[in-house]
């Protein structure tokens, strides 16, 4: 044998190697396609799915994921009904209440562990208890996200003026309403570098009135879990690892999330951004919390779901294993 025979038969085996990889387009012809709305514009607030799609870690799982724009204008609830989505981000109370109503949506990972949600007043306009706030206009969001503020209302005995609240606080800072609706990540942010000194405001936290129900969680339909679980599961895992990286690479999720940002053509700036990001830590892996990462208890869901059948939102509370799969593990 020649000295060029292994050599030539090396060559033949690694060109035979490279025939049996398989092509960047036949891997792309194997991925699941999927569609994920968030419930809100692009922000922080949705980091690691931001972060997930673009790190791979959908796809690394066979899922050829989408995400969409959300925002006031595409309540996931539509979207994930009418076909247009496969998941959606929910507040749990949201979900509960859209599931008692006959919608069958169902949990696959609980992201948000406790409550950021606020009302906050001026306290020159006389606001500093609960009771101050009857008759007073307040502005909210949506109906996906009115839950937890009427539980609140209700709960005291108030009656307000509900009005509209889009994506700015202007509508606050010019006088229009009494109480604006806010995320401690987000709006309270907002008005603090608006030029408002805390010491100006009263800020109730629904988690200091016994109202701490857990957010943003990935949702789809019973129909979806049925047909494919394990693209589900994929999903589930996937969001995760990409809020376990967020956190861990925050500048570089920053980098991420700002393109998203920057292609909305949002009014925001990083600074903001980073706060927002340290905030959804705060909440999504709260120090004293040992239940892992997406799971959401029964007793968790429970509590919500008595506090809003008190608060008269909902008349029956869908059963726990109809509403929740675990698929975070």
């Amino acid at each position: 044998m020649s000295r060029a025979a292994p050599r030539l038969c090396a060559l033949f085996l690694a060109l035979v190697g490279l025939l049996a990889v398989p092509s960047p387009e036949t891997r792309a012809q194997d991925l699941k396609k999927a569609s994920l709305i968030p419930q809100w514009e692009p922000q922080a607030q949705f980091a690691g799915y931001y972060v997930a799609l673009a790190k791979g870690f959908y796809r690394a799982r066979g899922v050829d994921m989408t995400i969409l724009r959300g925002g006031p204008k595409s309540p996931p609830s539509r979207l994930l009904f009418d076909g247009r989505a496969t998941f959606g981000t929910f507040f749990l109370p949201t979900a509960i209440k859209l599931r008692s109503d006959g919608l069958p949506l169902v949990n696959i990972c609980q992201i948000v562990r406790r409550s950021s949600l606020v009302l906050i007043a001026r306290k020159d306009s006389g606001i500093r208890e609960p009771k101050d706030l009857h008759g007073r206009r307040v502005s909210m969001w949506g109906p996906e996200f009115r839950l937890q503020p009427e539980t609140f209302f209700r709960k005291h005995g108030v009656t307000v003026i509900p009005k509209p609240q889009g994506f700015t606080v202007d509508l606050f800072l010019r006088g229009g309403v009494n109480v604006v609706s806010g995320m401690l990540y987000n709006e309270y942010h907002t008005l603090i570098n608006a030029g408002l000194d805390p010491d100006e405001l009263t800020v109730f936290a629904m988690d200091d009135h016994g109202l701490s129900f857990p957010e943003d969680g990935i949702y789809c339909t019973d129909k979806t879990l049925q047909t494919d679980p394990e693209l589900c599961r994929a999903v589930a895992q996937a969001s995760l690892e990409g809020w376990k990286w967020a956190f861990e690479h925050p500048e570089q999720a920053l980098d991420v999330v700002m393109s998203h940002v920057n292609a909305a053509n949002l009014p925001t700036n990083r600074m903001h951004q980073k706060w927002m990001l340290a905030r959804m830590q705060d909440i999504i892996a709260p120090q004293g919390v040992t239940a892992p990462l997406g799971s959401l208890s029964r007793d968790e869901y429970q509590a919500v779901g008595t506090a809003m059948l008190q608060a008269g939102l909902i008349t029956t509370i869908p059963p726990y294993e109809a509403f929740y799969a675990d698929l975070a593990k």
